[in-house]
């Protein structure tokens, strides 16, 4: 079974052990009867596109002696996957609420989950009967595992693969029954956000009919990867789906480059542009994943977020404060992204001559920012330089190298003792020059690689990359 599908079964399944009519009025009315528990508090809450823990609680409710409890409200809601959270914090189960519900419920917390009850909730019945389902297929998906982990032959392996696509289709088709039976029911619509593309049986060929076509796969598997989930229902940002989803596609089936991944972010915020909550999460979702990510040139995925979409009014539901912090970011990372001509450095030398960076000649030019009290700076630095004398002197690479240390004699005796003098070395101890902006320079040591005509082509490196970064643009050639 494919691995995300089974991560999702999983945080189901977990909700689960824990747990389509005419709607005539906004809130909800809920009547809870607690078998086992009393004086106590209740809490409902609901998802937010993540699996737990993360939660959002909504509403509380008093149980009374009697170990009835009562959570109601006029408030028209968004529908989804709600949880009736304990007083403890810990002890919870899921259900479905829908705008407009009126239901009854009788918990036993010390049975769950079968110790829950529902009246007047046919979705929630179809629930529990799936829960139950889900835990006859997991507990069949573990025992074929331990059959296949424990495979003596290679004719063994296949055929209990074929059981385990076999349990995984009769668990598709599980909902695909109860989506034919009730297309319109939040549980279908929850069914069909969680189905994954089935890619076709080959052979498959190229153009030339005669060639295998090794990426038929991949690229089935992702023009089809959104077919069953509704971007227009917003009550699907309330499971636990959408987050592993978007880390799927944009993470694994999407080409780790810019370019590429700001195609796919204007795609998916073309898709929830109609669902305000849908688009809200795929916005924040997006701008955290390219901001945070250990992928050179994602910043330019962050950048292009933030000009074309918080710049221009459509994250309404910042305050001033908040969308001045995104604006901010941006601007200081706009200048250096990959890609772009690198800003100019105009700084004098230990001599006292003016050098430009842009006048600099050569094929390449790592560019350093560092610091002679910088204790890692201290332990980088000669490496750097004994990787340019063995391999990046003779690709013609330059070193252009900028202290942002104001003390001249410990600078100059660093150089001088570990012998650095083929390097170009500037300073700016007046703090005239605008590199710290212009290069987001908040620590050190930070390098970037320019080509000959100085554009940036990486950015914030390990040493030890540079020589492989050369060959591959080399190649690239």
């Amino acid at each position: 079974m494919h691995k995300t599908l089974t991560r999702i079964v999983a945080l189901l399944l977990i909700s689960v052990i824990h747990g389509h009519s005419v709607l005539a009025k906004d809130g909800y009315s809920i009547q809870l009867k607690f078998t086992d528990i009393k004086d106590s508090t209740v809490y409902l809450a609901h998802y937010f596109g993540k699996p737990l823990p993360t939660i959002y609680k909504t509403d509380s409710a008093k149980i009374d002696k009697n170990g009835n409890a009562i959570l109601k409200s006029d408030t028209k809601i968004l529908g989804g996957i709600y949880l009736i959270l304990l007083s403890d914090k810990k002890t919870y189960f899921d259900f479905l609420l829908d705008n407009g519900k009126d239901m009854s419920i009788t918990v036993t917390v010390k049975d769950l989950p079968s110790g829950l009850q529902f009246k007047n909730s046919e979705d929630n019945n179809a629930f529990v009967e799936y829960g139950r389902y889900l835990l006859s297929f997991s507990k069949k998906q573990q025992d074929i595992e331990f059959e296949y982990n424990n495979a003596k032959t290679a004719n063994d392996s296949a055929i209990i693969t074929k059981k385990l696509v076999a349990s995984a289709e009769g668990l598709n088709n599980y909902r695909k029954d109860y989506v034919s039976k009730s297309p319109n029911a939040l549980l279908a619509k929850i069914f069909n956000a969680l189905s994954m593309p089935t890619v076709p049986t080959g052979p498959h060929y190229l153009s030339d009919g005669k060639t295998n076509d090794s990426s038929f796969a991949y690229r089935y598997y992702k023009t089809h990867y959104w077919d069953g989930f509704d971007f227009s229902d917003d009550r699907l940002i309330h499971t636990p789906i959408y987050d592993i989803r978007l880390d799927e596609y944009i993470n694994k089936l999407t080409y780790p480059h810019e370019d590429s991944v700001i195609k796919e972010c204007k795609f998916l915020l073309q898709k929830t542009a109609k669902s305000p909550e849908l688009f809200k999460y795929s916005l924040w979702w997006l701008t955290y994943n390219a901001e945070n990510s250990k992928i050179m040139g994602m910043d330019a995925v962050f950048v292009y977020l933030v000009e074309n979409y918080y710049m221009k009014g459509y994250a309404i539901w910042l305050t001033p404060e908040e969308l001045e912090k995104y604006i901010s970011s941006a601007r200081k990372i706009a200048p250096n992204v990959i890609g772009n001509i690198a800003p100019d450095i105009k700084l004098t030398d230990a001599n006292g001559k003016e050098q430009t960076l842009h006048t600099q000649k050569a094929k390449y030019t790592v560019l350093v920012f560092w610091s002679p009290d910088c204790g890692h700076c201290k332990e980088e630095m000669p490496k750097i330089d004994s990787l340019y004398r063995a391999v990046l002197k003779k690709k013609g690479v330059s070193m252009y190298a900028v202290s942002t240390y104001d003390e001249e004699k410990l600078w100059k005796d660093y150089i001088k003792e570990h012998k650095l003098e083929e390097w170009v070395h500037v300073w700016d101890p007046k703090r005239l020059s605008n590199f710290r902006h212009d290069y987001n320079v908040y620590m050190t040591p930070i390098i970037y690689v320019l080509d000959e005509k100085k554009i940036i082509r990486a950015k914030r490196i390990d040493y030890s990359n540079i020589a492989g970064l050369l060959e591959a643009l080399e190649k690239k050639k």
